[in-house]
């Protein structure tokens, strides 16, 4: 009776269906392409970061030290992001902005490496773009949209 129990109850513990064990459910976005695409779209460094979440070196990206009046778009997509007037220098090597153009930017959780981050994506393709940390200028909104430069074009003013 004991065994028929304990037997019971390992049973029941490995059927358990807990929403670690469920797939991810895929984001749908207005801008859906198949991978393939993407490829023949993207250079090889966009791909990598927008669709695979990579991460370009710190300080190489021309667009860290653009400051000209303007609105960073997805480079997949050209949705407007980030506005030239909400951008600062945070010291990392990436582009920093203290906001982002309300509704076109979409965020989800990340654990790759261990730890929580806020993840940022284009919310018209779902492309990669950064992260969002509590650490940017308190005079603002004391957020650092860390942004890789391959993620984004520059579109001036006029």
């Amino acid at each position: 009776m004991k065994n028929a129990l304990l037997v019971g109850l390992i049973g029941l513990f490995f059927s358990c269906n807990s929403s670690a064990q469920k797939p991810e459910k895929k984001e749908t976005y207005k801008v859906n392409k198949t991978e393939a695409q993407w490829k023949k779209e993207l250079t090889e460094q966009e791909y990598y970061v927008l669709r695979q979440a990579g991460t370009e070196r710190p300080f190489s990206s021309p667009l860290n030290k653009e400051y000209s009046a303007g609105t960073f778009h997805c480079a997949a997509c050209n949705t407007p992001l980030f506005k030239s007037e909400h951008k600062f220098d945070s010291g990392t090597g990436w582009p920093s902005f203290d906001r982002a153009i309300e509704g076109n930017v979409a965020y989800s959780t990340d654990n790759h490496l261990g730890y929580t981050r806020t993840e940022e994506h284009c919310a018209t393709c779902g492309g990669h773009l950064g992260h969002v940390f509590n650490d940017g200028p308190r005079d603002t909104t004391g957020k650092r949209h860390c942004i890789n430069g391959v993620a984004l074009e520059f579109v001036p003013e006029n």
